[in-house]
């Protein structure tokens, strides 16, 4: 008993030498991150208003400006040894490099709405690299193209699009606030896709800091590099720091309508038709369905955009859709960039509303199907049903159509494969208020589980931008990470996924870019 007892002293102690090592290990780390990054910034006012400590006044303001989701700011939550916020492109490259020289991990952050909250958070120590200062945007009307910062959001981009011209656009999401760096680098849809395409159809250049602390452009970083930061997810291979994208036209005149039905039969008779119809009608027309709660009642609604006037918007759904009972009075006609303040549902506001960043109140959790043969009846009164559950309050239920554009676009030409064959996606989405969240988890989850006889299969896709940890997420163990990394790489990419990892592979062997769903390389290389 007595040598049992020795032993087991031996091992407690050993671990805490361990530990200590670890910690200790860690902190010398972190120090030589600093004194590296002060070293190269090289000026007291840039290291000043670049490098926010924990008992730095700025660090928690800092942090939280860009936590849209609440449901991971609550103070157990981790925090990052350091926030970074770049000034100019160069403190990028020398985050990056210092950060692989001293084993620093790194988190980049845009507009925070990483549905996961993976750009700001971890559970192993980590540095968060904010780029909101990096956020101009330079419009060239005449070339019909942008320069935009990584740091920007998809509101001031549209302003600034706006303010310039009335007649062009770009195509990309409703929320104003997502910044453009994941947007874009995940795929990024909105009201225009069905006769655009993604946001991501749209990038003609960017401009990168690599895993070696180089700026590439498209011409240095090669084809391969330059696809798939345009849907595969540019934290994975690099920071992006600025995207050159196209520009396209709208007419000066465009609708927007909502239609409301709170009788289930009446609403379920109208989404049996749009599940033939949106995807196959005219591509100037989109549609969405929106399930949800109003004063505790069930309601769905049919909030769309038409790319002409009114009289030419019921004309076309008179003949192709009557059943919707579109009236006049239902429709609204604006210019391109009013129709955005109208779908961010933002109301009379000028357009300079777009401009403003705001956070998320409501904490949420959501996952994502594509759908590909129309459902029956009988699974959509399904999903009526489970909003009148006492933790749908504030769920939301979302039927975005595609067709259009969207099937012309081979599934292999962006790393975004869910193109042709899809009707639409449906994002299951539910919020709460307070720190109690888990039955309000639970039930995005078996409101999922409950679908899955009617959604794609094999594999069963999902959409980056709408992040889904529950799909999977690196533990070690056994398998590679390859191997781990591939059960829900194809949910995402699908074929894409394994040119991913070829590209990783080349681009980020030590796998410096990374998180718990990043693309992993063949071989994880350790950094020397």
């Amino acid at each position: 008993m007595k040598l049992q007892r020795f032993f087991t002293s031996i091992l407690m102690i050993f671990i805490l030498l361990s530990i200590s090592h670890h910690v200790s290990a860690n902190r010398s780390n972190q120090s030589g991150f600093l004194q590296c990054l002060s070293l190269r910034l090289n000026d007291s006012n840039i290291v000043s208003k670049v490098i926010h400590r924990p008992n730095d006044t700025s660090f928690y303001s800092v942090l939280a400006s860009s936590i849209q989701n609440p449901r991971f700011s609550a103070p157990h939550t981790p925090k990052p040894v350091l926030i970074l916020t770049p000034v100019q492109p160069s403190d990028v490259q020398s985050a990056v490099k210092c950060a692989r020289r001293f084993g620093i991990h790194i988190r980049t952050r845009s507009g925070g709405h990483d549905y996961e909250g993976l750009s700001y958070l971890t559970h192993k120590p980590f540095v968060i690299l904010d780029l909101r200062n990096l956020r101009s945007i330079t419009i060239d009307v005449d070339n019909r193209s942008v320069w935009v910062q990584t740091g920007a959001t998809i509101g001031e981009l549209y302003y600034e699009i706006g303010k310039k011209n009335q007649t062009l656009a770009f195509p990309a999401g409703v929320c104003p606030t997502v910044g453009v760096g994941g947007h874009f680098s995940g795929g990024g849809y909105g009201t225009l896709l069905r006769k655009h395409g993604l946001a991501a159809d749209h990038v003609i250049d960017a401009r990168v800091v690599d895993a070696r602390g180089r700026v590439l452009e498209r011409r240095e970083m090669g084809e391969d590099f330059f696809w798939a930061i345009r849907g595969g997810g540019g934290s994975s291979f690099c920071v992006v720091l600025s995207w050159k994208i196209g520009l396209i036209d709208v007419p000066s005149t465009v609708t927007v309508f909502n239609v409301t039905k709170f009788s289930e039969q009446s609403a379920l008779k109208i989404i049996h038709r749009w599940q033939y119809v949106s995807d196959k009608v005219s591509d100037d027309l989109f549609i969405r369905v929106m399930l949800q709660r109003y004063k505790n009642i069930v309601r769905a609604s049919f909030p769309g955009l038409y790319l002409g006037p009114v009289k030419s918007l019921l004309r076309l759904v008179n003949r192709e859709f009557p059943e919707l009972g579109l009236e006049e009075d239902d429709c609204k006609e604006m210019s391109w960039i009013e129709s955005v303040v109208w779908f961010a549902e933002l109301g009379e506001e000028p357009i300079d509303v777009l401009s403003k960043r705001t956070r998320g109140s409501l904490a949420f959790k959501a996952k994502s199907d594509f759908i590909q043969e129309p459902m029956p009846e009988t699974a959509v009164s399904k999903l009526w049903r489970w909003l009148q559950e006492p933790e749908a309050e504030l769920a939301q239920l979302i039927f975005t159509p595609f067709g259009g554009r969207m099937s012309e676009i081979a599934d292999y030409e962006t790393p975004f494969p869910h193109r042709k064959g899809n009707i639409y996606e449906i994002q299951y989405l539910n919020h709460w208020r307070g720190d109690e969240k888990e039955k309000y988890m639970r039930w995005v989850e078996r409101v999922y589980d409950d679908m899955s006889e009617f959604v794609a299969r094999s594999p069963r896709g999902a959409y980056i931008n709408l992040r889904d940890l529950d799909l999977g997420m690196y533990v070690g163990g056994k398998r590679s990470k390859y191997e781990e990394g591939k059960s829900w790489g194809v949910k995402y990419f699908k074929n894409n996924f394994e040119r991913l990892v070829r590209v990783k592979t080349s681009v980020d062997p030590c796998d410096f870019f990374c998180d718990e769903q990043s693309i992993p390389p063949f071989r994880f290389v350790e950094v020397i």
